[in-house]
């Protein structure tokens, strides 16, 4: 069969029966082996926003794997914290701090913000990378706010 005009418009008929399959579905779930370095680990994650102008924002964070989502904090009035409150769509890219060659990328959004509890999760946090009781970077007059992350897409190697 070849092409058809109907109504001025050309329409294209395919002959073969084949059929096209859809692209697969975005893998939602963290790898199991992966989870050691998500739970048990001190690996970075690289959390990349988007600036109001479109382009990227990428910045080196400390984070918690709880439930199937990531929770990151900052303080308010950071690029980031500003990023997030206006657009939900994140990535992240986490490298396996014992081998290079092992990493999960992370596209994401936000679904849930909140300042409650954020002092105690950045005292967790520092607890967990620098081995304090406190978080020794705090500034006078600073609000801590979390953000929650839900995975859209997962893509893990190595």
């Amino acid at each position: 069969m070849g092409p058809l005009a109907v109504g001025g418009h050309l329409v294209l008929f395919v002959s073969s029966a084949k059929l096209v399959e859809a692209p697969p579905m975005a893998n939602k779930t963290i790898p199991d082996k992966f989870l050691p370095v998500l739970t048990q680990k001190k690996a970075l994650a690289h959390l990349g926003t988007v600036m109001g102008d479109g382009s990227p924002q990428v910045t080196p964070v400390w984070f918690f794997y709880n439930d199937g989502k990531f929770v990151v904090n900052t303080a308010r009035g950071r690029v980031k914290d500003r990023n997030m409150s206006t657009n939900a769509k994140v990535a992240l890219s986490i490298v396996d701090p014992d081998n290079p060659y092992s990493h999960i990328s992370v596209r994401g959004k936000v679904v849930r913000e909140t300042e409650e509890g954020a002092d105690a999760n950045i005292d967790a946090l520092a607890k967990k990378y620098l081995g304090q009781d406190k978080y020794p970077f705090r500034q006078p007059g600073e609000v801590r706010v979390m953000y929650e992350i839900e995975p859209l897409s997962v893509h893990a190697m190595g």
